[in-house]
């Protein structure tokens, strides 16, 4: 992709700097603003390809930002920040973000980060955002509900959270057949790959084992709101029917 345009959104000056400089000399065309507002003039004036977001802006927080952006173009967002609260993680990707890293990182990882998503929009591509108007009041907003709810499963801590951001732990059984659905969601997962995934024996035994496995995922709906969304295919496998991220 020619043109790789680059908007950074950080108020540590020296960061924001250190952070310019080496993605430009890596390639990219990079504008540096040091918060919400002049962002917006930035997007208002330009377009560009990805956003790099901080949540701890002085004038907005980075999450409501990132929901403008979401909602408004058509820019790839990684958000870039010291939070690192599974909390902010969910709200984040909530909002929209495509990538979450967490300060303070190396900037050949960044850089890395940007070209996987920017090779994403070569394989499919799509027009750049048309500029929009000036926005004038920058009043922090509740960010927007998402149309489609996702799930989030955490590695970090082995827990499974719902569109309501309520928290599921899991044991590590319960966590590798969810990761291993996740890979694929929506898409059926035949039963040989997750007993094998599960180190169970494809043998009565084992297969009793997984579906005593998957009815105990089931009923632990009884305490959250929104049911964990494992469907059977009879005589297949198994898949998760809702969108999820693995976090």
């Amino acid at each position: 992709m020619d043109n790789k345009k680059i908007l950074i959104v950080e108020d540590d000056a020296d960061f924001l700097e250190g952070m310019v400089e080496y993605l430009a000399l890596s390639g990219f065309d990079v504008t540096g603003t040091k918060s919400a507002l002049e962002c917006y003039y930035s997007i208002s004036l330009h377009q560009y390809h990805l956003v790099i977001l901080d949540i701890g802006l002085p004038d907005q927080n980075g999450i409501v930002l990132a929901d403008y952006i979401r909602s408004n173009t058509d820019m790839r967002i990684i958000m870039l920040t010291a939070q690192s609260s599974l909390e902010s993680k969910i709200a984040a990707y909530q909002a929209g973000a495509d990538i979450y890293l967490v300060k303070p990182i190396d900037f050949s990882e960044l850089s890395a980060s940007i070209n996987s998503l920017l090779g994403r929009l070569d394989a499919h591509p799509h027009k750049l955002q048309e500029p929009k108007s000036l926005i004038k009041n920058k009043e922090v907003e509740p960010v927007k509900a998402q149309e489609v709810a996702q799930w989030i499963l955490s590695r970090n801590d082995w827990t499974l959270c719902t569109p309501d951001n309520e928290a599921i732990q899991l044991t590590s059984k319960e966590f590798n057949l969810i990761e291993k659905l996740a890979l694929s969601p929506k898409e059926i997962v035949d039963r040989s790959e997750l007993l094998k995934n599960l180190e169970y024996e494809n043998d009565e035994f084992g297969n009793s084992a997984l579906d005593a496995l998957i009815h105990r995922l089931r009923h632990k709906k009884g305490e959250f709101s929104s049911k964990i969304p494992i469907k059977t295919a009879h005589g297949a496998g198994y898949c998760f029917s809702s969108p999820i991220i693995i976090a």
